[in-house]
């Protein structure tokens, strides 16, 4: 029993973490809630929809839909964002929810409001996998999100582009007089983001099959909670603080306070918590 919940609270944590990655690296370029990232996410559930239409492998429709999303990123970085980077934050934050609502609206039209299936099968048969205390889905998402954690590590600590893109947190000016191109910079980090949502929304599809309009609705609050315990901008202390929640979660729902406290509202609690004892959240810097 014990070792089945922390392969439920791991798995949950894992999911997070992927979802909340791209709006803590776009808030540590631009300081920007991006909110609207959520429908990025649930913009993935539908593309691998689409994708498993061609072909029901998941490694095919996870990669479809990171291409897709990381795209549309792109384009909402371009057309949205970049308008108003001289602008209050506050107006971009408005414009990010506004956004999100549009998508949700047009998943919904487009689509349908109903739940789709997304029957596709894991590479080497990992989906067949099963134990007794972890299922095969569980597994496939645990080594898919490692695999895209450690990618996304190596790339912001480990690449000229992660160069560019810590240089560009500490200051735009001085990043652009170093030589660093910032339009390129902010670009990159919104596509691998989106890319990395988009995997997240396949993923959650797959482990859960089914896509619908909605379904970013709760990651959307979820994301900013994790985001703010991690402490804004930190990708490490995200990671971490999705794990706790994943995991406060799952053996909270099965205790007697799984009674009292609904599951959606523990990540509301930490929120309201670190606020008002550590509003630079729990691995931020002062």
């Amino acid at each position: 029993m014990l070792w089945q919940q922390l392969a439920n609270g791991t798995t949950m944590g894992m999911i997070y973490a992927l979802i909340t990655l791209g709006l803590t690296m776009v808030y540590g370029v631009l300081r920007i809630l991006h909110i609207s990232h959520a429908g990025i996410f649930a913009l993935g559930g539908y593309l691998a929809v689409l994708a498993s239409r061609v072909s029901p492998n998941l490694a095919f429709v996870t990669a479809a839909a990171m291409l897709g999303c990381g795209l549309v990123g792109l384009l909402m970085q371009k057309w949205l964002y970049r308008p108003l980077l001289a602008e209050s934050k506050v107006v971009s934050l408005i414009a990010s929810i506004g956004m999100f609502t549009l998508m949700e609206d047009l998943f919904r039209l487009v689509a349908g409001p109903y739940v789709l299936p997304l029957p596709v099968r894991a590479p080497f048969g990992l989906d067949q996998f099963e134990t007794s205390h972890m299922t095969g889905n569980q597994l496939v998402v645990l080594i898919a999100s490692v695999m895209l954690l450690i990618a996304a590590w190596f790339i912001i600590h480990r690449t000229r582009l992660g160069l560019a893109w810590r240089a560009t947190e500490q200051d735009f000016e001085t990043a652009s007089a170093f030589g660093v191109n910032i339009d390129r910079a902010v670009g990159t980090n919104f596509l691998l983001g989106s890319a990395v949502a988009g995997a997240a929304g396949a993923l959650v599809g797959f482990y859960y099959n089914s896509v619908y309009p909605t379904m970013g609705s709760v990651p959307a609050y979820k994301a900013m909670a994790i985001a703010v315990l991690g402490g804004l901008g930190n990708v490490w202390g995200t990671v971490v603080a999705s794990l706790i929640l994943g995991l406060v979660e799952t053996f909270l729902v099965i205790s007697p306070a799984g009674l009292i406290l609904p599951r959606d509202s523990i990540a509301f609690i930490a929120l309201i918590l670190v606020l008002l004892f550590r509003p630079h959240g729990l691995f931020g810097r002062r």
